[in-house]
């Protein structure tokens, strides 16, 4: 074949397909781009805590407060402008027990903030996570055995009251985080039995045990008392164990699905979105990501806005519908101003 001078006068032959042609302007990478990034795919998350007039700095997170319910309103108004079109809630009772009664209490945190965010915007899409430790005096994620065990079964009860709770507060999706066996099934069946069959199960049905929950637990003040949660969390070595409980919880009738943490697990993501493409997939970028780059910026080590950005599209890209994301309001604004 004749050789030829390609565009970037590198040698190249006749016929040769040459990808880069495509990547020479803006215009024309924005023309063949693959994966999409708008503000109507992040959901972010709030914690909700007892008091009014409450908006206090979760320090680990930069960014990040911890609100009271009546400040919730002005907090979903600023992200409807920006285009994010639904939160994830994490209460924090002003009392924990054994048992963690809170959790499903008429008049619980919680509730009283899905109850104020409807009002406020019915159409906004509100989640709720459906766990106890928050709740808990010990910090775990269900009732516990005398020798400090969950005790799996006991539990699903308590997880279907929960749903029930958010459900009647107005919530339209619940979202179980706990990985106790059984969980799906049991919230959809308490939920129909009381008549919530529209209310949506978004199942966190791939949940690691991660060193990346730290600065979560600090917003969350749910870090347990003595222990850990490997008993039933994930391995962090095992992929073909997540495909297993993601065929569980669809079984059981989950709606959608979520893998959590999101960086360290995109060939998960992945597997997840090619072995079940017909539900829809979240994936949660959680605090341990969110605080590596908001410290690698505050120290002038990375541009936020990029890394932000080519982190949100990296989880899209790996086959996440939605992303939830601490990153929502910065990002959705800067996707904004690039229009």
């Amino acid at each position: 074949m004749t050789a030829l001078h390609g565009l970037d006068g590198l040698r190249t032959t006749t016929g040769a397909k040459r990808p880069r042609r495509w990547r020479r302007t803006a215009t024309l990478r924005e023309l063949v781009r693959e994966t999409s990034l708008e503000p109507s795919d992040f959901v972010y998350p709030l914690f909700v805590v007892p008091g009014d007039g409450v908006r206090r700095p979760v320090s680990s997170m930069p960014g990040v407060d911890q609100l009271s319910v009546d400040a919730l309103a002005a907090e979903t108004r600023e992200l409807a402008g920006l285009g994010v079109k639904a939160v994830l809630l994490f209460g924090i009772p002003s009392a924990k027990d054994p048992h963690g009664l809170d959790s499903f209490a008429e008049e619980g945190v919680v509730q009283r903030a899905v109850h104020a965010l409807k009002d406020a915007d019915p159409d906004l899409v509100v989640v709720t996570d459906v766990c106890m430790c928050e709740y808990t005096d010990h910090g775990h994620c269900g009732l516990l055995d005398d020798s400090g065990h969950v005790l799996n079964d006991e539990t699903l009860e308590t997880l279907g009251r929960i749903a029930v709770s958010h459900a009647e507060a107005g919530a339209d999706v619940v979202a179980p985080s706990g990985m106790l066996d059984g969980m799906v099934g049991a919230i959809r069946g308490a939920l129909d039995a009381e008549g919530h069959q529209a209310v949506a199960i978004l199942s966190y049905a791939v949940k690691y045990s991660s060193a990346f929950y730290g600065p979560f637990r600090d917003a969350a003040e749910g870090a347990p008392a003595f222990g850990d949660r490997r008993s039933h969390q994930m391995d962090s070595a095992n992929a073909r164990e997540a495909l297993r409980e993601v065929a569980l919880d669809v079984e059981e009738g989950a709606d959608g699905l979520m893998v959590k943490p999101a960086l360290g697990y995109l060939d998960v993501v992945h597997s997840v979105r090619e072995r079940f493409p017909e539900l829809p997939l979240a994936a949660y970028n959680v605090s341990g990501e969110y605080a590596m780059v908001k410290a690698a910026a505050a120290n002038d080590w990375l541009d936020e806005r990029a890394a932000v950005l080519e982190v949100l599209t990296s989880i899209r890209r790996a086959g996440a519908d939605l992303v939830i994301t601490y990153h929502a309001k910065d990002a959705a604004a800067w996707l904004q101003s690039d229009r």
